[in-house]
């Protein structure tokens, strides 16, 4: 798939097929979502696949009831390690780690699209109650789960604002 129909075409999806997803598959997604740049190449991000049931509906519930989250065959947590980044102190912990997982979140909502599945970054939920679900360790904060499976809905292109609206040149 050509980046600029990938960019262009990627939808949140929010009901999957529950066809299971190859292990393999997830493997290959999650390394093209590593390959996102990251603050001093520290690649201050952990990844886990979640594929169990009953944890999927406990990351939903976590997810303030967003049951599309359980719904899908797997739901990947990207979380910030903040001991990846203790060279850049607090900046490290409270911006540069959530960057880099951010950036490895968008790779993985793009390699999932080319792949033919859909995904949906789910930003709202409880960090706590995510973190002890899955035994996080202090040093690691969840920052999206995203939800992955083949696409059960096509949704519609959303509006977007106008370039001359969001773009500045020199100074807002």
């Amino acid at each position: 798939m050509e980046l600029r129909q990938a960019l262009r075409d990627r939808r949140s999806v929010r009901a999957f097929q529950p066809e299971p997803i190859p292990q393999s598959v997830l493997e290959q997604l999650v390394e093209l979502a590593n390959w996102a740049p990251s603050a001093g190449n520290l690649q201050s991000r952990d990844f886990i696949v979640v594929r169990d049931a009953a944890t999927r509906k406990g990351l939903a519930r976590a997810a303030i009831d967003q049951d599309f989250v359980a719904q899908a065959p797997a739901v990947l947590v990207v979380c910030a390690n903040f001991s990846r980044v203790t060279k850049y102190g607090r900046r490290g912990r409270d911006l540069y780690s959530i960057q880099d997982a951010a950036a490895a979140t968008q790779n993985f909502l793009l390699a999932a699209h080319a792949a033919g599945y859909g995904t949906v970054w789910v930003g709202a939920f409880d960090e706590d109650a995510v973190s002890r679900l899955l035994r996080l360790p202090s040093h690691v904060r969840p920052v999206a789960l995203v939800p992955i499976g083949r696409p059960a809905e096509t949704p519609e292109i959303p509006e977007h604002l106008p370039l001359e609206e969001i773009l500045h040149w020199d100074h807002w």
